[in-house]
């Protein structure tokens, strides 16, 4: 698959991934921030907890799929772009924080169901 293409369907699977949360009722505070160490894909809010949400699409399941995209490299790059996050955005580093991963695998992605793992990870 093209390099543009690969990006619309990140961006799409994106797109329905903000919309689901939205839906659970978490609010958007932020998206696709940026820093020296990575990205953050969606900077959200689930009550008092601001939710750092990453976002990762698969069209197949080859070498683990999704999931098993966040190994512990990712982890730390996220880890590290929240920490300056929170730094930057100052209003927010009193408030509890988590991880949550949202997953989506296979083409037509927007139809299919994706899997939403609060707290995926502690740093």
């Amino acid at each position: 698959m093209e390099r543009a293409s690969l990006a619309c369907a990140g961006q799409a699977a994106e797109n329905h991934a903000l919309h689901w949360l939205q839906e659970q009722g978490l609010q958007l505070v932020t998206r696709n921030w940026r820093c020296r160490g990575g990205e953050l894909d969606l900077v959200m809010l689930d009550a008092d907890t601001v939710v750092f949400v990453e976002v990762r699409y698969r069209l197949h399941a080859s070498h683990g799929g999704a999931l098993a995209s966040i190994d512990a490299r990712k982890q730390r790059k996220l880890a590290l772009a929240a920490s300056l996050f929170l730094q930057q955005e100052s209003r927010w580093a009193t408030y509890p924080c988590r991880f949550d991963v949202v997953a989506m695998q296979g083409s037509g992605h927007a139809g299919q169901p994706l899997q939403w793992l609060k707290n995926a990870f502690d740093c």
